[in-house]
């Protein structure tokens, strides 16, 4: 019976064990995902003064107004999708 307890005693801390590490798991990935949003720079669209968000057509990845005024293109990016157009 002893011997019983023990084993229940010792199932119960290994759930609290993983319990704690799956916390520490998720806490750690959103600490990574603040830092990596911090060291992000948000580019403004320069007419209505909105965040630019990443759009994606294709190959070609770009930041574009959500307003629909313009988007913003890197010149290498922009060289390597008119390459591949010809």
């Amino acid at each position: 019976m002893a011997d019983e307890k023990d084993r229940f005693g010792e199932k119960i801390r290994d759930v609290e064990a993983a319990r704690e590490d799956q916390w520490a798991r998720q806490r750690d990935a959103e600490l990574i995902e603040k830092l990596k949003q911090k060291g992000k720079t948000v580019l403004m669209c320069p007419r209505c003064s909105r965040p630019l968000v990443e759009h994606k057509e294709g190959d070609v990845e770009f930041l574009a107004c959500p307003s629909g005024e313009g988007a913003w293109i890197e010149i290498a990016t922009l060289k390597a999708a008119l390459k591949a157009r010809k």
